[in-house]
């Protein structure tokens, strides 16, 4: 019963981060976008790796930071 309790906890924790990761995350691309002075999103179609890997680097250290924080037993 105990693993199946540690079991339920993950899960729970997995949504946790999800679903703060579908609200938080357009909010961050967006106040970026704001910022900075050109437009990322017609950068990247237009085929400009080097933004596109910024976003990525964004997206992954916000994922990073947001997974330390909504998880407290790390």
């Amino acid at each position: 019963m105990d693993q199946f309790n540690e079991y339920l906890r993950t899960f729970g924790w997995g949504v946790t981060g999800a679903i703060t990761m579908a609200v938080a995350l357009p909010i961050l691309l967006k106040v970026f976008d704001w910022f900075s002075p050109i437009n990322e999103w017609e950068e990247i179609k237009k085929g400009n790796l080097g933004v596109a890997i910024i976003i990525a680097a964004l997206i992954i250290g916000f994922a990073i930071v947001m997974g330390f924080s909504v998880v407290p037993s790390l």
